[in-house]
């Protein structure tokens, strides 16, 4: 399928993947998520990446996860589907099962462990383009693969057919900048922080791929929305009224605080697969504070009850 690369833009999910108790993927719950993120007014869901556990999902799952949600989305949004590998050849191969899956792009993660120079970054994207004509979306996240691809990097990446936007993880304002200065027309830069998401808009980003829109698709895709709009007033009230969550997301290795809370509000069941663990009672307690204050849960947040806003 060909997209366009102006809807490369606005607010994506990075979507939680539900396991029940026994760690098997819940589907009626992802059900649940999916309708939630859609009624909420993202542009863009993406399932199975770092938020999603992709990384402990196996193959029969991975599938799964993707044709559901391309099944629950029904054309309403994108679906950006996880598919990044830190073997050139398995990405390729995630790459092609993504597209007969149905879905309209795939993010793909700078490789990890292996720690390529940037000719190998370039060399690597470029493969994965060659294999079919499925969007692309770079993510670079230097925090998880322990290595950053470049602006300069990144810019030539921009002028393969293929590839469409760049998640930008880095933190490295300066680096972002320098990608927004010099990008070519219709190249998309994607905030992958939250926190920094307002920022980056204000500086020329187009959007956001975000963990706290599982939480607050709505207000989330407001704050992007006002943004984009420049209306930086409202955008940056709901920054501040939401900073807290965002912040608060990352007191542990995500997802555990997002599934954490999205289960205070009652969507899915509190459990991630090994290595992750639950919250700890600290942090539980801190989220419960936060989810209370924005109106997600009620006051004693214990009873997963919803609240006006969840």
């Amino acid at each position: 399928m060909t997209i366009s690369k102006e809807k490369f833009q606005g607010t994506g999910t990075a979507l939680v993947t539900p396991f029940r108790q026994d760690l098997s993927v819940d589907e009626d719950a992802l059900a649940r998520l999916v309708e939630f993120q859609v009624e909420g007014g993202v542009d863009m869901i993406l399932p199975c990446g770092t938020t999603g556990e992709g990384a402990t999902l196996e193959s029969d799952e991975w599938e799964r996860v993707i044709a559901r949600v391309v099944e629950l989305v029904a054309g309403r949004v994108l679906v950006i589907a996880g598919a990044g590998c830190n073997s050139t050849a398995r990405a390729q191969r995630l790459t092609q099962r993504a597209a007969k899956l149905g879905a309209d792009a795939v993010l793909s993660v700078g490789p990890y462990y292996n720690k390529p120079t940037q000719e190998g970054y370039f060399e690597h994207f470029k493969a994965v383009t060659e294999v079919n004509d499925l969007p692309v979306v770079v993510y670079n996240v230097p925090g998880r693969t322990s290595g950053n691809i470049n602006a300069e990097t990144t810019l030539r990446l921009a002028e393969l057919p293929g590839i469409v936007a760049v998640k930008e993880a880095s933190g490295d304002f300066p680096q972002i900048m320098e990608i927004l200065r010099c990008r070519k027309e219709g190249f998309r830069v994607l905030s992958g922080d939250d926190a920094l998401t307002l920022p980056m808009i204000a500086a020329g980003g187009d959007g956001a791929v975000s963990v706290v829109s599982n939480e607050v698709p709505a207000l989330y895709g407001e704050m992007v929305d006002r943004a984009l709009e420049g209306d930086l007033e409202r955008a940056r009230a709901l920054h501040y009224r939401l900073l807290p969550l965002m912040r608060a997301n990352f007191l542990e290795s995500n997802p555990i605080p997002v599934k954490a809370v999205l289960a205070m509000m009652g969507l899915l069941a509190d459990t991630c697969r090994l290595p992750l663990t639950e919250a700890s009672p600290q942090t539980r307690d801190a989220l419960g504070r936060i989810a209370s204050e924005l109106g997600l849960i009620m006051k004693k947040g214990a009873n997963g009850e919803k609240g006006a806003n969840a």
